[in-house]
């Protein structure tokens, strides 16, 4: 599910204003883009995006089978170097990201010479400036909210004194997870042999990059692109790193505003409101759309909304755009000029401590050298075909060019990005594969947490009316599931939609205790094409939170006449 939301902003002069007592680097991209990204949300489920005509075009334009490699050898402790072969490398891939380690790995573990080229750091963005850091933080964030509660701790028989924190060993115990992250995957990849080429990759030509600003061109058999993405910062945003941060310096939490502002109420937005409420903070949201949570299962937002929003120090402005904001300086707040996201006309301005700007991410595609290859990025986005195949301006297909993660805009997810890459090393290996972006999980780590795979209701509704199919929806709480209650955490609700004429998954929903644990049950399933009637007879261990898919399951109402289609049956038969 990729949905892009279509933004303007224009400068305006306030209405009225709301003031408070007040009391990184600034991101420089070519790229705008015209929309915002979320997490989790496919194109392919709403059939938007600009691949998606070009697919339609091209799914039967296949390239001829000497495109690809023979199958080589198992990997090998001089990295699969192959015989005879003319090139330098027979995998070259650009970024050295969770999506770049992961192709590597499969790269070699496939006999292919392996390298990869980083201009930064190893890890990419997940392991430097977001999944992973950000975790440690909400690491955090769970253990004080466990402390404060009275109530909870109360009810479990627990007395605790006043829980405090030192913000500089919160912020050491995120930067040191991610240097640690980041020395494995920096060790992992040197252990099997693949070089690590440090400089900036550019494409010169077909089957040639360029490292760095010297003239060492290496030529590989087949080239990746896994450059990744940086913070979208929207237009009339002036971020100083400081006062008026992105994720990238909210991670590294150089200081706890009292109040601050969070523009985008997303996955990114929602994940650092519990950050900040559970220091301290006072949170304000400010979204573009009508509701907060857009994109999410509606139902799930509201209920989120309910647990994660409305008891906790935050108020919210929605169906607005923050026009223009202005750093703190000279003894002044940050400024946040507000405007109607239909009208245009000024609401209100929010004089607040701090402005977290979490609008989405923009991929990092600039000064690749595509025009070489006659590539023409879009909305600064790599296109590319269902087997991440790299199209080029005339809509016809690059040869040995892939685009993998971030950069071809997706999914914006760095296990996404993992797989993709893993199923173009199965193709230049000689194994077609093309990847089930519907089976593919997203998960926001508040707490509770919420976990989504396949379609939200809307979608799954509007494709069966389109296709001519009942869709119907189960659900189970997790007041009824014995762990949670002894946990005290039996707030959560689990949600399957789903074809009771068929027993096919069409996406489940989750929110709740470790919900992101719990979603990769049914994201397997649709990976596998696994139907309700069969998970019916699954066993769970007892008592398990994973006795809320279970039940929800279990709940589920498939006709008797339901069936596994012919062609899956071996499949379920093998597994």
């Amino acid at each position: 599910m990729q949905s892009s939301l279509s933004l303007s902003f224009s400068p305006t002069s306030s209405a009225t204003t709301i003031s408070r007592s007040h009391h990184s680097f600034p991101l420089s991209t070519a790229t705008k883009p015209l929309n915002l990204r979320f997490c989790g949300l496919r194109r392919e489920a709403f059939g938007l995006g600009f691949s998606t005509s070009l697919n339609r075009n091209l799914h039967q334009q296949q390239l001829p089978r000497s495109q690809y490699s023979a199958v080589v050898p198992a990997a090998r402790s001089d990295n699969g170097s192959t015989s005879g072969s003319s090139f330098d490398y027979d995998l070259l891939i650009i970024g050295a990201g969770v999506g770049g380690h992961g192709a590597a790995l499969h790269a070699v573990e496939k006999g292919l010479k392996t390298a990869i080229v980083e201009g930064d750091v190893v890890g990419g963005t997940c392991v430097n400036r977001g999944c992973v850091p950000s975790k440690a933080l909400l690491a955090v964030s769970g253990r004080m909210r466990e402390l404060k509660s009275d109530h909870h701790l109360k009810s479990l028989g627990l007395h605790v004194s006043s829980a405090g924190y030192d913000r500089q060993g919160v912020a050491d115990h995120a930067n040191n997870l991610a240097s640690k992250i980041r020395s494995n995957l920096t060790n992992s990849l040197k252990a099997i042999g693949v070089d690590i080429l440090t400089g900036f990759g550019t494409v010169v030509g077909p089957q040639k990059v360029k490292i760095g600003s010297s003239d060492n061109i290496v030529t590989a058999k087949d080239i990746i692109i896994a450059t990744g993405s940086v913070p979208f910062v929207p237009k009339g945003v002036e971020v100083d790193g400081k006062t008026v941060i992105t994720s990238d310096h909210a991670l590294k939490l150089e200081s706890v505003p009292e109040w601050i502002a969070i523009v985008g109420s997303g996955y990114i937005g929602l994940e650092f409101s519990d950050v900040y409420t559970a220091l301290g903070s006072e949170v304000t949201f400010v979204e573009a759309l009508d509701q907060l949570m857009p994109g999410f299962d509606p139902e799930i937002s509201k209920l989120a909304q309910r647990v994660l929003v409305n008891p906790r120090n935050i108020d919210y402005h929605t169906g607005v755009f923050a026009s223009k904001i202005t750093p703190a300086r000279d003894g002044k707040p940050v400024l946040i000029e507000l405007i109607d996201a239909k009208t245009k006309e000024p609401k209100d301005t929010l004089e607040v401590d701090a402005a977290l700007i979490a609008t989405g991410r923009a991929p990092f595609t600039e000064g690749l050298g595509l025009e070489n290859v006659d590539v023409a990025t879009q909305r600064g986005f790599i296109p590319v075909d269902e087997r991440m195949r790299v199209i080029d301006a005339n809509g016809k297909l690059v040869p040995h060019l892939y685009c993998i993660g971030d950069a071809n805009g997706k999914m914006m997810l760095a296990h996404a990005a993992s797989a993709q890459g893993i199923s173009v090393v199965e193709q230049v290996t000689g194994r077609d594969h093309v990847l089930n972006h519907l089976s593919i999980p997203a998960a926001c780590f508040t707490h509770p947490e919420i976990s989504m795979v396949g379609l939200t209701e809307p979608q799954a509704r509007e494709k069966g009316e389109k296709e001519g199919f009942e869709v119907s929806v189960a659900k189970t709480s997790f007041k009824a599931n014995t762990k949670a209650l002894a946990e005290n955490e039996g707030e959560g609700l689990a949600k399957l939609i789903y074809r009771p004429d068929n027993g096919e998954i069409l996406g489940v929903h989750i929110f709740g205790l470790h919900a992101a644990d719990l979603i990769h049950e049914a994201s397997n399933a649709i990976a596998l094409g696994t139907r309700i009637q069969d998970l019916k007879l699954a066993v769970h261990a007892h008592p398990t939170l994973s006795e809320v898919l279970d039940e929800l399951f279990k709940s589920a109402k498939v006709k008797e006449h339901a069936s596994i289609p012919a062609e899956e049956t071996s499949t379920f038969r093998i597994l």
